[in-house]
């Protein structure tokens, strides 16, 4: 296997080892946030640091890079304490990804990627129209990481909008049914295949395949 010490990752090219280290966490999913500003700027951009933080209440949080030049969605978020978060899929990931270029703060991504702003009960920030599970949430918390000047927001989401051939009796959500997109590293897209749905793990008992339907 090859080798890299703490001192030959530090050394490695820039975007090598951006690549690299964004590898090492796997797949991560690919979801888009959604933001106006006060003025009706609309902006849009992919994200794939979207974590789960809580069901009750219903928590998530996203990290952000260092604000050390102009973060649009983030600013928008601060300013506006409201946003939404779309999930990426099969059909759209090539226009999703197109968000992570630098428009001007005056340029709207839905118009330059052909996504559609989509504005459901009243939410002031737009929903992606082409996204099959999306969500608005209210920013509830929002800190600087000193380690490395990152920022997390956390935010608690208020309305809920999926496709029903994904939700099941039971709550899960069949993100498979909804072809939904997996990012690993900075620019590898993909389609997942789920091998099973297990029962609840319980101590000395076998682990069991969860019967469905």
């Amino acid at each position: 296997m090859k080798h890299f010490s703490n001192e030959d990752i530090n050394k490695l090219e820039q975007r090598y080892r951006a690549l690299l280290v964004n590898s090492l966490s796997g797949f991560k999913s690919a979801n888009l946030i959604g933001t106006v500003d006060s003025a009706g700027q609309e902006n849009l951009s992919i994200v794939s640091s979207v974590f789960h933080l809580g069901a009750c209440p219903p928590l998530v949080g996203v990290i952000f890079r260092p604000h050390s030049v102009s973060r649009h969605t983030l600013e928008n978020i601060l300013e506006t304490k409201t946003y939404t978060i779309n999930q990426v899929n099969a059909q759209i990931y090539t226009a999703a990804h197109q968000t992570s270029a630098r428009y001007d703060k005056t340029e709207s991504e839905f118009e330059h990627t052909g996504l559609t702003a989509e504005y459901l009960n009243g939410f002031s920030a737009p929903f992606v129209g082409e996204s099959r599970l999306k969500y608005a949430l209210e920013l509830r918390d929002h800190q600087r990481i000193k380690l490395n000047d990152t920022e997390l927001v956390i935010g608690e989401i208020t309305a809920l909008h999926v496709d029903e051939i994904a939700l099941q009796p039971d709550g899960y959500v069949d993100i498979e049914a909804l072809e939904s997109v997996a990012i690993s590293s900075l620019d590898g897209y993909h389609t997942t295949k789920r091998l099973n749905r297990l029962e609840y793990a319980k101590a000395h008992q076998p682990t069991r395949i969860k019967k469905l339907g």
